[in-house]
């Protein structure tokens, strides 16, 4: 359909432009993964020691030094995790296949006494769908993933330390290109503020659960607590699923090497934590309107790991709840939030 020189869609068509449009980001996304991938690190990245650097700037500090004592303590926080839970890394892919055997003679076992019991659940096809050494492939090839990326370390930070020096003067620029009571400048403001507000808030609660599941790991005398204590850090960026992806390694490994029981009391330990900070502590401080449907979770994470790998994984909610709170900005595309929200929102202070 053509009027007055310009060729206009219907909606069926618009729709088709859409989805093509959709397919060759999709396809150009998985072609740069190994730019895109250290780009989205950095951006988080900065986004998390973006309050810190606020604070060391209204204390009188020059942003260059604040900037420099910020990297100072990224890089001393990477090596002590390098090397705290490198050899840890090493040791346990090293094990793992001995791991995935024991796992399986375990269930073999258990399956032998359900058929002494009567209860014939033995069948070839059965047994190989039961793969409980999955979950602990998973864990390792997650780990390995984000242990490729020590190889960026300089690029990574590189880049952090050029957001940074952006977003010292970032609102200034915005000022000078929006009025300052305009509604893009109000919107522009609610999106950074809650994106902000998100990652420091997941950050934390991230941080306290992985600390108090290293100590609850150590106590069992559990193998490898300080690798599973970060493996719950990262996967606890993915509410509800990824709790539970945190807690099988450990517990699986706790019921090879240290009997049912303690496997038992493992289980436990994460289940309170998980109870008592991502049920209890974090919806609170973000409020419902910061939240996702667990459905939203589970695609995202489908999807953002297909195309980016395991370390889309992780950054899977993030980068959906960046959409979200990005719809939820204008009034246009509000419809598309609530479809994405975990329950009824509520206003943003």
């Amino acid at each position: 359909m053509q009027e007055n020189g310009q060729i206009g869609f219907n909606r069926v068509q618009q729709f088709m432009l859409t989805m093509a449009a959709f397919v060759v980001v999709v396809a150009g996304m998985r072609a740069a993964q190994d730019i895109l991938i250290p780009f989205l690190l950095s951006l988080f990245i900065a986004i998390i020691v973006t309050p810190l650097l606020n604070w060391l700037r209204s204390k009188g500090m020059p942003t260059w030094a604040a900037i420099l004592m910020i990297i100072l303590a990224i890089l001393v926080v990477g090596f002590l995790i390098a090397v705290l839970v490198g050899s840890s890394l090493t040791d346990f892919s090293n094990s793992l296949p001995s791991y995935q055997q024991s796992l399986q003679n375990k269930t073999t076992d258990l399956l032998t006494f359900f058929e002494e019991k009567g209860f014939k659940v033995i069948d070839q096809t059965f047994m190989e769908f039961i793969d409980p050494g999955a979950a602990m492939r998973l864990t390792s090839k997650i780990l390995t993933g984000m242990g490729n990326l020590l190889g960026d370390t300089f690029l990574i930070l590189l880049v952090v330390v050029f957001m940074l020096l952006e977003a010292a003067t970032f609102s200034q620029k915005i000022e000078r290109a929006f009025p300052a009571k305009s509604p893009q400048m109000d919107r522009l403001n609610t999106f950074l503020q809650n994106i902000n507000r998100y990652m420091v808030i997941k950050t934390w609660t991230s941080l306290g659960t992985g600390t108090i599941v290293t100590v609850w790991l150590s106590i069992w005398r559990v193998d490898y607590a300080l690798l599973w204590g970060l493996l719950t850090f990262l996967l606890n960026y993915i509410p509800n699923i990824g709790s539970i992806m945190a807690a099988v390694p450990p517990v699986l490994l706790a019921l090879v090497l240290l009997g049912p029981w303690t496997a038992l009391a493992v289980a436990l330990g994460y289940l309170a934590v998980n109870m008592g900070i991502g049920s209890f502590l974090e919806p609170r401080l973000m409020g419902r309107g910061l939240g996702l449907s667990t459905l939203v979770v589970f695609l995202s994470l489908l999807f953002w790991g297909w195309v980016l790998g395991p370390v889309g994984m992780i950054l899977s909610v993030p980068l959906t709840m960046t959409m979200k709170i990005g719809l939820s900005s204008f009034d246009e595309t509000q419809w598309l939030s609530a479809l994405l929200d975990g329950g009824a929102s509520v206003k943003q202070d």
